[in-house]
């Protein structure tokens, strides 16, 4: 792994204030119902996203994750102008705007999406796995997925799958605590759900997802493991989210102060005071990083607010149609 130097924490610093600004932003649009449907955003989490990305090599490993997927791919490298448009339904976002906040995805940038179905990435993070592995790439998949998604069968048979074919796979759970809504104590008689992986002899273990040294220490070892063919990891990233499940989340669940509690271990926080102690920077200097922060999310809302929404007949294009049906005569209007 790459030293953790004054510019890694400026970068993750920047990075990590721009990814909560622009999640701020969007649950501020999604008010005003610029942004439908459903919206899950990741403040609180951004320590897993920022340790993984420098631990991982960028022009080759590959991410997929579930619906709480906005900001990964910008940190993979994909414009957050268009993810914002994406958001907002415009044709220049990542998918047309076709995707929406669930299905952000770039083949240029190895982000392999935002899934809807609970669970259902990570048989596709083994899959994509089993690709490298069959055309010899030493590339690596991180498969991210939340502690509900840990309650879902398809992780036991990937799991199992896995390790038989010794895939070049991370699998990270991503614990904020209340799946949905219900708490990690409340859906099974375990709390430890690193421990899940031992029943298959993956190498398995604990994160302290609030700290994205830790995260980057433990991700660095999984990563190099399975590219020098040792095979998959199992790792439980132990974090919190300062916001509901989506946004129609009441967090009836929780109280206020447990949230003010973790905020006190705010990742970001962190990072700045390790930042201001060492002295990379002045307090001016991360006041010029806010502003410019503040600067690039305004453009990123500019940018979706002035796009244009696809022409309908563009929806059309991503439907498969056999001209040969059977059973069906074409000639009925």
């Amino acid at each position: 792994m790459q030293k953790i130097t004054k510019e890694v924490y400026l970068k993750w610093y920047e990075d990590m204030l721009f990814w909560r600004k622009f999640e701020d932003k969007l649950a501020a649009v999604y008010i005003q119902q610029k942004v439908r449907g459903f919206l899950h955003l990741y403040n609180g989490q951004e320590a897993v996203l920022a340790g993984a990305l420098h631990a991982m090599d960028l022009t080759k490993d590959k991410m997929i994750t579930a619906y709480r997927n906005h900001v990964q791919p910008i940190g993979m490298g994909v414009d957050p102008k268009r993810v914002m448009a994406e958001l907002y339904g415009k044709a220049t976002g990542t998918s047309q705007g076709l995707g929406g906040s669930m299905h952000i995805f770039s083949k240029e940038h190895r982000f392999y999406g935002g899934h809807g179905i609970v669970g259902g990435q990570i048989p596709l993070g083994a899959g994509i796995a089993f690709g490298d592995k069959y055309h010899g790439s030493d590339a690596v998949t991180l498969c991210c997925f939340g502690d509900g998604a840990a309650r879902q069968g398809s992780l036991h048979e990937t799991f199992n799958l896995a390790m038989l074919w010794n895939l070049p796979v991370v699998f990270v759970c991503e614990n904020n605590g209340y799946a949905m809504g219900t708490s990690v104590e409340r859906t099974a008689n375990h709390t430890d759900i690193w421990k899940l992986g031992l029943g298959y002899e993956m190498p398995s273990g604990p994160v302290d997802g609030m700290n994205p040294i830790k995260v980057a220490e433990a991700f660095d070892e999984a990563i190099q493991r399975a590219r020098k063919g040792g095979g998959p990891t199992f790792l439980e990233v132990k974090t919190y989210r300062y916001r509901g499940h989506s946004m129609s989340d009441a967090q009836h669940y929780r109280t206020k102060d447990e949230v003010e509690e973790y905020k006190k271990i705010d990742p970001i926080t962190q990072v700045k005071d390790i930042v201001l102690e060492k002295k990379y920077a002045t307090e001016d200097e991360i006041k010029e990083i806010d502003k410019r922060v503040k600067t690039r999310v305004s453009e990123c809302e500019k940018f979706a607010e002035e796009s244009p929404y696809p022409e309908k007949s563009v929806m059309y294009d991503a439907v498969y149609e056999q001209e040969d049906y059977p059973f069906i005569d074409h000639k009925i209007k």
